[in-house]
């Protein structure tokens, strides 16, 4: 939504969205409204100040009020994504570098998600809590064992703090008190949840993750320090040699056994070429398929993004206009259909696509894809000769 203003919501400026939710409307496209999708924006609040909260739950109420026909809602895409990167790792603002400005941003976006479901269902009672989140896997040597499992557990924040599963009892109960978490806020949202009618989850090539502490065979930039002072590597699991990759069926079946809420894969890109996009999407709904054959309830894909992205190579810490399409290109100004549009065409309306670039395995799933080869010791867990 762009209708925030950037000094405060008493006087907020819906000229841009009125008119492409209108459209919306006249086409009969059901969208899913997110309100905040990364960062901060306006000046008047950040991720992590006391007044987010409320603020986030007012604005709900008032797009909710502007635009009742509306029944899907995103409060916040991928909480616990953006309090990594926003208060873990420094890259989007307020650029934190430590586990309390992580904690309370992520407990802002649960608080704050769980608030404007409240305003929003105010106005529209039957109005739904779609909840993104990129899920991943963390894969280690046997000496970072301890790491991995603090990031598998960790993992699933933004889902059980959401349906009230962080008690006493919860493996990041003591992590999330260490951090600044008060023990009354932690069981408030135990007593008082806010459970997704749909788990979307996010996958990506980059999504599973391989530490080691062998880190001089890996490029500096990937090095980081455990709670144990320990110097690691953390690279993308799908270029280790020796890593068995969970891949997105398994990823969404362990998502399927832990909450058992109806899932749908909220974002399907990559960014490389034409052929391995379509792969990607192949990939992703033959997983999708076959989990709903198993029983599980899948309710959809979704090809993000539809009309391409700006400067996600470098996470928007660059404006270097660097620009990806999707399933529509849009450099000439207008959207120019790609390859994709066909394949996304023909899934949508017939539930199949046939075509001979998709009888060979994405890079991911070939062995060209290993840029780390080196021997090291193997844990049955993760690892595999």
């Amino acid at each position: 939504m762009g209708a925030g203003g950037p000094e405060s919501l008493d006087s907020p400026d819906w000229t841009w969205t009125d008119e492409r939710m209108a459209r919306l409307q006249e086409l009969g496209i059901d969208p899913i409204v997110t309100l905040l999708h990364h960062g901060s924006g306006p000046r008047y609040t950040a991720l992590h100040q006391a007044n987010f909260v409320a603020g986030l739950a007012r604005f709900a109420g008032m797009v909710a009020e502007r635009y009742p026909w509306v029944k899907h809602f995103t409060p916040v895409n991928e909480p616990l994504t953006t309090a990594r990167f926003s208060g873990l790792y420094g890259i989007w603002y307020p650029h934190g570098l430590d586990d309390k400005t992580f904690v309370r941003i992520q407990l802002n976006h649960i608080k704050g998600t769980r608030e404007a479901m409240k305003a929003i269902r105010k106005v529209t009672p039957d109005a739904q809590l779609v909840q993104t989140e990129d899920l991943g896997k963390t894969h280690c040597t046997p000496k970072l064992a301890y790491q991995a499992e603090f990031e598998n557990n960790r993992r699933w924040l933004t889902f059980d703090l959401l349906c009230g599963r962080i008690n006493e009892q919860h493996p990041m109960w003591s992590y999330l008190r260490e951090n600044g978490a008060s023990e009354i806020e932690l069981l408030n949202l135990v007593n008082d949840p806010m459970p997704p009618d749909v788990l979307g989850i996010n996958y990506y090539i980059t999504s599973e993750r391989f530490l080691d502490e062998n880190h001089q065979y890996f490029p500096a930039q990937h090095l980081r320090q455990s709670e144990a002072r320990v110097n690691y590597a953390d690279v993308e699991a799908v270029r280790v040699r020796w890593v068995r990759m969970a891949g997105i069926h398994d990823l969404l079946r362990e998502a399927w056994e832990r909450y058992h809420l109806p899932m749908a894969i909220t974002e399907v890109h990559l960014q490389c070429t034409r052929e391995e996009q379509m792969r990607w999407i192949q990939y992703a709904w033959d997983a999708a398929n076959q989990l709903k054959a198993e029983g599980v309830d899948m309710r959809a894909i979704t090809i993000w993004s539809l009309l391409g992205a700006y400067d996600w190579n470098t996470l928007l810490t660059q404006e270097g206009a660097y620009y990806e399409s999707g399933v529509f290109d849009l450099r000439g100004g207008s959207p120019r259909r790609t390859a994709l549009f066909k394949m996304v065409q023909s899934l949508a309306t017939e539930g199949h696509y046939h075509h001979p670039l998709l009888h060979n395995k994405g890079w991911w799933e070939r062995n060209d894809r290993f840029v780390y080869h080196h021997h090291r010791p193997i844990s049955t867990n993760t690892l595999e000769l």
